[in-house]
């Protein structure tokens, strides 16, 4: 493979992360703050919305695989096709309607359209891992590629999104300390421009419109570097291999479960309202720089002993939710953004492996990869959407009100949970599992030589 060719492929998946990095840090804020929903409405709309993708998955997954075979291959077309529809839903999903009693439909229609969308788009995209070479190590260095790319991506949506909309998120008189006795006065007093100022949503859609055009440029850029790429596929249902299934989705579902908390936090709980969009970008550019380092990481040391990096952030993460300190914040964005590049590196390399073991059981078995990769996507976005959903309702439940100064002990112990004990469980728990993962590093090159002598 090509440098060239490598950085086509990448830069391909980037336009679906800077738009799910942006609604992931900032679409949970937006629904709360600017177009005032209530936080149960809320998990509503993530919820349904994510699983809504996840149904998508496997579904897409299926059509792909039976699709017919052009001059472009059978999974162009399908990136091709969805991409303007899916800048059309995300703008929309940024726009906030006239009307008052229909927004939560408005919105859940949107974000369902558009998670549903960026499945036609994901799953052929990251299918095409498995065609770009039949060796190994070509694609995982073309993995490497895709996931430095893809942390650029995330990195370059949440500092569009976050430089963009943060007057709206800005009020001068909620910078003020509040007294000791905290009065009732001060929880109540709005600290967000208030549904009638236009600002506060018309950023939103100037930052939609940008991420739009973002979209526009990866799928150019895909399409001209691999147009000549094409799969012969017919589909076979397969099963995951538990342990990779399981530890997989649920290391990125963690992910994303610290994205959409992370801005109210800041915001809510550690009195860093001032600072959330640098030190989202802190986080980014950590776990973008950090990618190659990883890759190396595994390539000599293997891929479950690289694994142990995803927990790094966990003992940062406690200090942050004990001690809220600037200087400690950027010390722990900058380790989370390590654990992030782990955590997004190590599935996505896992999968081929998986997929190579299926391959050797069933030689004469074709099509597979698409079900593979959608399927990984499915119970990824379904754990994801779980998450936030149950996040969403704990600040319904503890009465979190949108667009106060300062919300509750309740509130601020809520988002404490959320951002430190949380993640931390659920990554003890995933690393335990991946102890059972049955492939090592000795198991794939046997598996390598294998193929090599099948083909």
């Amino acid at each position: 493979l090509s440098i060239c060719g490598k950085l086509c492929y990448a830069i391909g998946g980037a336009p679906n992360q800077v738009a799910g990095s942006a609604a992931a840090f900032f679409l949970q804020i937006y629904l709360l703050d600017i177009a005032h929903i209530t936080p149960f409405h809320a998990s509503l709309v993530l919820f349904i919305g994510k699983a809504s993708g996840a149904v998508t998955d496997p579904i897409a997954g299926f059509f792909i695989s039976k699709s017919r075979w052009t001059k472009i291959g059978r999974l162009m077309p399908w990136m091709l096709a969805c991409t303007p529809f899916t800048v059309v839903s995300y703008f929309f999903m940024w726009y906030l309607p006239p009307f008052v009693s229909g927004r939560v439909a408005w919105y859940l229609t949107f974000y369902c359209l558009f998670q549903a969308l960026t499945t036609l788009f994901q799953v052929p995209y990251s299918a095409l891992t498995m065609f770009l070479s039949t060796d190994q190590k070509e694609r995982d260095s073309a993995t490497a590629y895709r996931m430095t790319m893809e942390v650029l991506g995330t990195l370059i949506g949440a500092a569009l999104q976050g430089q963009i909309v943060a007057s709206a998120h800005v009020s001068h008189h909620c910078t003020v300390t509040p007294p000791v006795n905290t009065t009732d006065s001060w929880h109540d007093t709005p600290s967000f421009p208030d549904r009638s100022d236009p600002l506060s949503h018309q950023v939103y859609m100037i930052a939609a419109g940008v991420i739009g055009g973002v979209y526009l440029l990866g799928i150019v850029i895909l399409f001209l570097g691999l147009c000549l790429v094409s799969v012969e596929c017919d589909v076979i249902f397969v099963f995951f291999i538990f342990p990779f299934f399981f530890c997989g989705h649920q290391i990125s579902s963690i992910q994303q479960l610290e994205q959409s908390n992370f801005v109210l936090f800041c915001t809510h709980a550690a009195g860093l309202r001032n600072h959330f969009q640098y030190l989202v970008v802190t986080i980014l550019v950590s776990a973008a720089v950090s990618i190659p380092f990883w890759q190396k990481f595994l390539q000599r040391f293997g891929k479950k002993c690289a694994a142990c990096g995803i927990s790094w952030m966990i003992p940062f993460a406690v200090m942050l939710v004990t001690i809220p300190n600037l200087i400690l914040a950027y010390f722990v964005a900058f380790v989370s953004g390590l654990s992030i590049a782990a955590s997004l590196l190590l599935p996505w390399s896992m999968l081929p492996d998986v997929v190579d073991n299926f391959r050797l059981q069933n030689p004469h078995g074709k099509g597979h990869e698409t079900i593979f990769y959608s399927s990984y996507v499915f119970f990824t976005k379904m754990s994801a959407g779980i998450g936030l959903g149950i996040s969403a309702a704990g600040l319904e439940f503890t009465g979190y009100k949108p667009g106060i100064c300062r919300q509750s002990d309740d509130v601020i112990l809520t988002l404490k949970v959320l951002i430190g004990a949380v993640p931390a469980i659920l990554i003890l728990v995933g690393l335990f599992i991946l102890l059972f993962y049955p492939i090592t590093e000795e198991s794939r090159k046997a598996t390598k030589l294998a193929l090599e002598e099948l083909r």
